[in-house]
């Protein structure tokens, strides 16, 4: 099943899209169920095996510009688009498959995500594997058009498709003793270049781990993404699941997942490893806190790859979701950045 999901701070999709659009692809939706994941997905990596719809089904995703003069939402710029899908499935940070922006569509065609299974486990009353059907059939999925802000002082919008981590951590049921999350990336060498090598990879040693506090890891915005732009996840964007906290820095978002572990105490996060004095535990989004060698004051808003497609735009602290601001109201921002 797939729905729509609405709040104050997310975006829907009938504010981006034009109304012909956004009724045609609700039609598909409601015919889908659980039929487009199970039965219209490829296995061959080279034949686009991560489309969500047949050919037959698929419609063109046009955007249009937003006006926010009657909505909640307050971003500070005149308009607003859905970021255009090929941008946002050919601009990416992946350094397992390389550290330029085109790497990881370039070299992650030869992913394999089927079988796949991920662990939640630690400090849980009840552990739990999921496999590759568990991931798109097991949980009700929602549609979310979400900010997506890069510490690199990028951004997007982007519509994901997904479920609440806090669906499979309930499941899960921590222990008192749990305080923390900590999440790991896959680790295959032999399909994900950057970890064979240092210079390739960044200077990254692998796998890719992140983590949150538990409440992080509960709340509401907290998603787990099987797919983007109404398909299945392609490799560069993190297939099979990946995390999406969009009150956060894009580096906590953490892609191709295959272990999560409840833990008592902080877990190591993979750029506070390399670089502590850059990038902190929390990554928050915040416009008051720059990075070391650039400001965060504001960001370059990626619409397109045409003319006129990227804005200078604020910079909104937590990225313009205000809800998750009560997680942090007794913590110095400034120090746990």
């Amino acid at each position: 099943m797939l729905i729509k999901s609405s709040n104050n701070n997310r975006i829907s999709e009938n504010e981006v899209t034009d109304p012909n659009v956004y009724h045609s692809r609700r039609d598909i939706l409601k015919k889908l169920g659980f039929l487009g994941a199970g039965t219209l997905l490829s296995t061959n990596a080279q034949a686009n095996p991560f489309g969500w719809f047949s050919k037959k089904d698929s419609v063109q995703f046009e955007t249009t510009p937003l006006d926010f003069e009657n909505s909640s939402i307050k971003l500070n710029e005149p308009v607003q688009k859905l970021t255009e899908q090929g941008v946002a499935t050919s601009y990416n940070n992946f350094y397992e498959f390389g550290t330029s922006k085109s790497a990881p569509k370039e070299k992650g065609q030869e992913l394999t995500v089927n079988p796949w299974l991920l662990e939640i486990g630690g400090l849980v009353e009840n552990p739990i594997t999921l496999n590759y059907e568990d991931l798109l059939k097991r949980f009700t999925l929602e549609e979310r058009i979400y900010r997506l802000r890069c510490v690199e002082a990028w951004s997007m919008v982007i519509p994901w498709i997904g479920f609440e981590l806090s669906n499979i951590l309930k499941e899960a049921k921590p222990l008192g003793s749990a305080k923390y999350v900590s999440f790991q990336t896959l680790y295959r060498p032999e399909q994900m270049p950057g970890q064979n090598s240092r210079f390739l990879g960044g200077g990254i040693d692998y796998p890719y781990v992140e983590g949150l506090r538990l409440d992080e890891a509960m709340h509401p915005l907290t998603l787990l993404s099987v797919g983007m732009y109404g398909e299945t996840l392609p490799p560069q964007n993190g297939a099979p699941v990946r995390l999406v906290l969009p009150w956060k820095y894009g580096f906590k978002s953490i892609k191709s997942l295959v272990k999560i572990e409840l833990t008592e105490k902080e877990p190591p996060t993979t750029w506070n490893i390399l670089a502590a004095n850059e990038y902190g535990f929390y990554a928050n989004v915040n416009p008051n806190v720059d990075h070391p060698r650039w400001s965060q004051a504001r960001e370059r808003r990626i619409m397109g790859s045409g003319l006129n497609s990227h804005k200078r735009i604020d910079t909104q602290m937590f990225n313009g979701y205000d809800e998750v601001a009560s997680m942090y109201s007794n913590m110095d921002l400034t120090r746990y950045y």
